[in-house]
């Protein structure tokens, strides 16, 4: 029987096996000044990843698109598929089989099927639905909620899995603009995409106590998504992983 599994690793990274074929979703694997996890990421380096049948970004921002640190991953022809934009960026760190996609774009991965979705965000971003397995998941990278997503329950129907940003980002410069769904706005949308279990990803995030209080605002509170996805779609399992933690779909 086909099985699908979920690992956390940190932030947005998370590790999707699909019956053996394992996809990296927006590979965050070091720290800097300013960036910085908040939580044990469950893989030291690229090099001690598992192998990888595909990677999956979202977008460019270095949280999402370490390539310094992902180019320790020995493959330098694993399947990368990337927001429209960001391939020179990674055949300029030695990979090789690169695919871009942007919103109802598609392309395969081996058994898996990979099809970007809407997002809005400071840059440009896509959203992913990943299927294979027998299973579905959407992957939320870090787009704000918007009303366009609400076509992926449209297009897909089930979606056995939804992992979703819940930190709710804003830019105190800006005007304190939002740039990422907060919690409750998540559990809006998986009231509108119904999947059997929710998993909320972004949320141990900080750029440290000066930037933090000078540039950055969030909320970063799982038990905040778990209440409020308890409330708008209660017929959902919400699990909150560890880095490392495995779920079984």
């Amino acid at each position: 029987m086909a099985t699908t599994t979920l690992t956390r690793v940190a932030h947005a990274s998370v590790l999707l096996d699909f019956d053996g074929h394992t996809i990296l979703t927006d590979p965050w694997l070091s720290e800097k000044p300013g960036y910085y996890q908040g939580e044990r990421r469950a893989f030291e380096s690229a090099a001690d990843l598992p192998e990888l049948a595909g990677v999956v970004v979202s977008h460019g921002h270095y949280d999402h698109f370490d390539m310094d640190a992902f180019a320790a991953y020995p493959d330098k022809s694993v399947p990368m598929v990337l927001k429209r934009g960001l391939a020179a960026q990674a055949r300029a760190h030695g990979f090789t089989n690169i695919t871009e996609l942007d919103a109802w774009e598609s392309t395969t991965v081996g058994p898996v099927r990979i099809t970007a979705g809407p997002a809005k965000h400071k840059v440009p971003e896509v959203t992913y639905v990943l299927e294979g397995a027998g299973s579905r998941v959407f992957f939320g990278g870090d787009t704000m909620r918007i009303a366009e997503l609400d076509d992926i329950a449209h297009r897909f129907g089930d979606i056995d899995l939804a992992l979703l940003p819940i930190n709710g980002l804003t830019i105190r410069p800006l005007l304190n603009k939002q740039v990422v769904m907060n919690a409750v706005e998540a559990a809006d949308l998986t009231r509108a995409l119904r999947p059997r279990m929710a998993v909320p990803i972004h949320y141990s995030f900080t750029g440290g106590p000066l930037r933090d209080k000078l540039l950055l605002k969030t909320d970063g509170r799982p038990e905040v998504f778990v209440d409020a996805a308890a409330e708008a779609a209660p017929d959902t399992d919400v699990r909150v992983l560890e880095p490392g933690e495995l779920l079984a779909l």
